[in-house]
C-alpha cells in the first residue's frame, strides 16, 4: 500500500505522522520511507538513516548548433513554457523554465537541437533499522523539484508498506508526490490557516480520486477542533487520528526524538490509525 502524507500548510506536523507511522509499521511489516520534500528533507532528522548511495539527477535541456541554426523561430514557438526565444542572430535558453519536453528538439526543422543533462539535484539511499530509506536533495538555485520527485519515485519499492512524505502546498511538487498513491493523510492544525489549507488539500486529494483521512495535530489549540470536524463531516472525510497540544511532545521534537522513543504507548494509535486508513484504501 502506497500512502502518502501532505498538509497544504507548512509546520502543521506532516512529517511527525509520516515518520511515527512508518516507524510503528516496521516492527510487523517491510516498510519503504520516501521524503518527497526535497527542497527541504527533514525526515532524516528523526529516522536516522544510514546513506548508503547518492546518485546524480538530471533533467535534459537544449542545446543550440550555431552552425546549423538558421533562426527561424520554430523552437520559440513550440515551447510552451517560454523557455527559448530568437533573436536577431540567437537562440536564448532560460534553463530555468524549461520541463524537459523535448519538443523544441523535436520539431526543429534544421535539427540544430540537441538535449544535454543538467543537474538538478541528488537521491540518496539507505537504511534506517529495518526500513528503507530515501529521500531527495534538490540543487540550490533549482527552480522545479517535480523532475526529481518522478525520479525519486522510480525506486518506489511496491512490495513493502511505502510511506511518501509530501511538500506542503498544494502545487506540481505535492501533485506529482501524491500522485498514485492508495491514500492521503491529510495532516491539519485547528488554527484558520490550518483549515484553509486542509480545504484546498482536501479538494485537491478528491480532484486527483484518491481516497483521503485527516489526522487533526495540536488537538485543542485555540478551541478550532470543532471547525475542522464540521468541514471534515460536510465533505465526508474522516477524521482517523487526533494528536493532542502537549509541550512534552513539542520537546522531544526539538531534540530530535520522535513521538514514539518519548511516549511508546503511542505505537497503539498509529497502528491503530494504520489499521482505519487500510480498511478505507484497500
Amino acid at each position: 500500500m502506497i500512502i502518502s502524507v501532505a498538509s497544504g500548510k507548512g509546520g502543521t506536523g506532516k512529517t511527525t505522522v509520516a515518520v511515527n507511522l512508518a516507524l510503528a509499521l516496521q516492527a510487523d511489516q517491510a516498510v519503504q520511507f520516501l521524503d518527497c520534500d526535497v527542497e527541504e528533507p527533514n525526515a532524516h532528522f528523526f529516522l536516522k538513516p544510514q546513506i548508503k548511495e547518492s546518485q546524480d539527477v538530471f533533467t535534459l535541456i537544449p542545446e543550440i548548433d550555431e552552425s546549423r541554426c538558421n533562426y527561424c523561430g520554430k523552437c520559440g514557438q513550440v515551447c510552451a513554457y517560454h523557455a527559448l526565444a530568437v533573436v536577431k542572430g540567437a537562440v536564448l535558453v532560460f534553463s530555468e523554465l524549461c520541463h524537459g519536453c523535448g519538443a523544441c528538439s523535436l520539431l526543429c526543422p534544421e535539427k540544430a537541437i540537441r538535449e544535454v543533462g543538467k543537474r538538478i539535484g541528488v537521491i540518496e539511499s539507505g537504511r534506517a533499522g529495518e526500513m528503507a530509506f530515501l529521500q531527495g536533495r534538490l540543487d540550490i538555485g533549482q527552480a522545479m523539484s517535480p523532475p526529481l520527485i518522478r525520479a525519486l519515485k522510480k525506486r518506489l519499492d511496491p512490495g513493502r508498506t511505502v510511506i511518501i512524505d509530501a511538500p506542503p502546498g498544494t502545487s506540481c511538487p505535492v501533485i506529482e508526490s501524491v500522485r498514485r498513491s492508495d491514500f492521503c493523510l491529510l495532516v491539519t492544525e485547528p488554527t484558520p490557516f490550518g483549515l484553509h489549507d486542509l480545504e484546498l488539500a482536501a479538494a485537491t486529494a478528491k480532484e486527483m480520486k484518491i481516497p483521503c483521512g485527516v489526522v487533526i495535530n495540536r488537538a485543542s489549540l485555540g478551541n478550532g477542533d470543532g471547525k475542522i470536524r464540521d468541514f471534515c463531516a460536510a465533505e465526508e472525510i474522516p477524521v482517523l487520528m487526533t494528536i493532542p497540544f502537549d509541550r512534552k511532545i513539542a520537546e522531544a521534537y526539538s531534540r530530535g526524538q520522535t513521538i514514539l522513543e518519548a511516549f511508546p504507548a503511542y505505537r497503539e494509535k498509529f497502528l491503530e490509525l494504520f489499521e482505519r486508513v487500510w480498511k478505507i484504501g484497500s
